[in-house]
């Protein structure tokens, strides 16, 4: 086994938004120094970080001299180029691994690799022309969904096909770009397990999360889910199983489709701690980002018992479209958790916080965090 990354030693984070800040905060809690590289300034981890190189991802120089001053370099989203990730790799260890970001960082990639080791999954066809797609409806039927192959994220670059009308609209936007076509599932819940691998293949989870989205957003997260006993052990089973296949190291996330039926099928995986996660920062003893930076420093994983039930709900920048959030009135209830990310700018869409809540049942704390987030709105 790999030595372990002790406190005192400095995490280097590739990307710097509320992913990066959470991981960021945990690590200081745990006695480390934390370095962010990202293009922005003053950005969400950077407030909380001891250091922040503001550069291109494509500078390469830049991307060297960062990996020389930082003992271990992780990650806040998956989207950094290869050649950023090789660069670093050339001065300190990096985690999760560089070939993990480049499978789920494409579509086509991903859904490629949860076939080929037998991963359950709607059916899918890869879409470059328009004859493709006009084939790919023949052979998975409608309706369906075209989304572009890479750097896509809360429902950005996707389309749903209800019929053969609407094939040619559907493929103009993506102006050559690769695209994978999905069969439309028809499910009954959208639910994720967030996990962790250690180096040494330890496996802690945090069970079964119920997600609720709005416009492809993801608004509200419950724990446990309500789902049975079967569903709940084959969820966390396929997600340790994809933590083995990639050899992961590191936070990660697996997003599925519960249909009716009881079928699991795998919609998206995610190489980093996952907003349905953001609720263990307070709920659990040991939250989704410190496991992040337990797993790439090498040491034991954590405990994921929850104190109880829990819920989280997004705040987007459309709370603050007629004037600032009514704050005090949100944490008039004891039971409310506030984290707001350091933003500064409120845009519609744009993730600015959330709000948690423990209660006896995740049912009575979703009912807790709406009614906060309603409050807000109160001026």
């Amino acid at each position: 086994m790999t030595k372990a990354i002790l406190p005192n030693s400095t995490i280097g984070i590739f990307g710097s938004g509320q992913l990066g800040r959470m991981s960021a905060i945990e690590a200081r809690k745990l006695g480390y120094r934390v370095h962010t590289y990202s293009p922005g300034r003053n950005t969400p981890t950077g407030q909380v970080a001891d250091a922040e190189t503001t550069a291109s991802y494509d500078d390469l120089f830049e991307v060297r001299t960062f990996a020389q001053s930082v003992d271990v370099v992780t990650f806040e989203f998956e989207n950094v180029p290869s050649a950023t990730i090789e660069a670093a790799a050339e001065f300190a260890p990096v985690h999760p691994r560089g070939q993990v970001l480049h499978t789920t960082q494409d579509r086509l990639r991903e859904k490629t690799f949860l076939e080929k080791h037998g991963f359950p999954l709607a059916g899918f066809r890869r879409i470059r022309t328009i004859e493709d797609l006009f084939k790919g409806v023949e052979e998975i039927g409608l309706p369906a969904v075209l989304k572009t192959a890479g750097f896509g994220y809360d429902g950005k670059g996707q389309a749903r096909i209800n019929a053969h009308s609407e094939i040619e609209a559907a493929f103009d936007p993506l102006n050559g770009r690769e695209a994978v076509l999905e069969q439309f599932v028809a499910f009954e819940k959208e639910i994720s397990v967030v996990c962790a691998r250690g180096m040494d293949g330890s496996f802690a989870h945090f069970g079964v999360i119920e997600n609720e989205h709005t416009n492809h957003i993801l608004d509200v997260s419950t724990a446990p889910a309500e789902v049975d006993e079967a569903t709940a052990k084959d969820a966390v089973e396929i997600a340790r199983a994809i933590a083995e296949a990639f050899e992961y190291v590191g936070t990660l996330a697996v997003e599925f489709f519960l249909e009716g039926s009881g079928k699991l099928r795998v919609n998206e995986i995610a190489p980093r701690p996952h907003n349905s996660g953001h609720l263990t920062f307070d709920a659990c003893v040991t939250s989704q980002f410190e496991q992040q930076i337990r797993a790439v420093c090498g040491l034991p994983l954590g405990s994921t018992e929850y104190h109880s039930p829990a819920a989280m709900a997004n705040l987007l920048g459309d709370i603050w479209e007629n004037g600032e959030p009514n704050w005090a009135a949100a944490l008039a209830d004891p039971h409310i958790k506030l984290h707001l990310y350091g933003k500064s700018e409120p845009k519609r869409g744009r993730k600015m916080g959330h709000i948690t809540a423990l209660a006896d049942s995740s049912k009575k704390a979703a009912e807790i965090v709406r009614a906060a987030r309603e409050r807000l709105l109160d001026r």
